[in-house]
């Protein structure tokens, strides 16, 4: 576990530093809008998706430790390439070559969690690994932007390559996981996944897909979303803070109470928390509202950090053991598409209509997964 938490930490430090900065980047030095800068998100997550499928098949082909090092050094390198050029292009290139590294890096260290503890203190073990990657998305989510406004983007690029002293971490981590294998140890080999288990996870993806599409548009377009610098950076951390808090603290709780009973609570609280944000949103955010600014991504923060502890546990619950690669690969999918869905879309309906609508269109895609949440606890009584 201090291994797999060395690779969160410094794997998602390079992520976090570049997701709020690398849009601004083309916005501030460049001549983008804020489809463009929506753009550049997407095309990094879009990246991910692509990769992340195709993760357990490299996994049985090179083994753990190779393909986790592959990773940090795609997710790493690029970033030293961006402060070479503000042009959307080029930038858009190197936000695909992340995105595969950061595909790798987020499926097989979520199923590597799952896979060194059994069963019965799974939601522990997600919640410790939550908490490592989500460190950085506190400390460097807020700050990333901050820093590129405030010294410089190069800097920020440099956190963006803080993957690269991860790669021993990735050898030492292997060799406590299954030889070529994303499957609990001790089974015998199952077929590849079918039909069956994909559409088991549907209902955990869809959720997570839309709260993490309201997230994606909160850390892409914060700096936008206010008329102080500061404040961006005091939004997102309220924000990262309660999801990391939450996202590390809901996993054990799950273990003793079930995680099919928490979900609708965390459901209504994000549309409500997100209802209140549209309003808050509604023009660029000055000092005098500060305080409803904070509270409201505190809001958002602590469902987006629940949902997403608990939807990874019912898709591994719904895979099973012997699917443990495949419900990593769809419930990472459904969390990169849902971010990088939320930066595009959010972009472009600001572009038209505002901050304000953007966000209340997410609080209404996110009410549309409550039937879903509602039937979990209701099957689970």
């Amino acid at each position: 576990m201090i291994a797999l938490a060395v690779v969160a930490f410094t794997g998602f430090s390079g992520y976090a530093a570049l997701l709020p900065a690398a849009p601004l980047w083309v916005v501030r030095e460049g001549t983008s809008d804020s489809a463009g800068a929506g753009a550049v998100n997407f095309v990094l997550l879009g990246a991910t998706v692509a990769t992340q499928f195709a993760v357990p098949w490299l996994i049985r082909r090179l083994g753990w430790g190779p393909v986790l090092a592959a990773g940090m050094v795609l997710l790493g390198l690029p970033s030293l390439l961006h402060g070479l050029t503000a042009d959307l292009a080029p930038t858009l290139a190197l936000s695909a070559v992340r995105g595969v590294g950061f595909g790798i890096l987020t499926v097989a260290a979520s199923a590597a969690a799952v896979l060194l503890v059994e069963p019965r203190r799974r939601g522990a073990a997600v919640g410790a690994y939550s908490l490592a990657l989500s460190v950085p998305n506190v400390l460097l989510m807020p700050s990333g932007g901050w820093i590129g406004d405030t010294w410089g983007f190069w800097p920020v690029f440099l956190l963006g390559a803080v993957p690269l002293l991860g790669i021993p971490a990735c050898f030492a981590l292997s060799r406590h996981l299954p030889e070529r294998s994303t499957q609990a140890p001790d089974l015998p080999s199952g077929t590849p996944a079918g039909r069956t288990t994909y559409l088991r996870l549907i209902p955990p993806s869809l959720i997570l897909l839309t709260v993490t599409l309201a997230g994606g548009g909160i850390i892409t377009f914060a700096p936008q979303l206010v008329a102080v610098p500061w404040l961006s950076a005091v939004g997102l951390f309220a924000f990262g803070l309660a999801a990391t808090l939450t996202r590390w603290r809901i996993g054990a709780f799950s273990d003793r109470v079930g995680v099919d009973r928490l979900l609708w609570p965390f459901v209504i609280l994000i549309v409500l928390g997100l209802s209140a944000l549209a309003w808050v949103v509604r023009t660029p955010v000055g000092t005098a509202q500060v305080a409803a600014w904070v509270a409201t991504c505190a809001v958002v923060g602590i469902s987006y950090g629940a949902l997403q502890s608990l939807t990874m546990l019912q898709a591994f619950a719904a895979a099973g053991p012997r699917r443990v690669g495949a419900a990593s690969a769809v419930w990472n999918a459904g969390f990169d598409a849902g971010t990088g869905t939320g930066a595009l879309l959010v972009g472009a309906v600001a572009l038209g209509a505002g901050f304000g609508p953007a966000m209340a269109l997410t609080a209404a895609l996110c009410l549309l997964t409550l039937p879903w949440a509602i039937r979990s606890a209701l099957r689970a009584r």
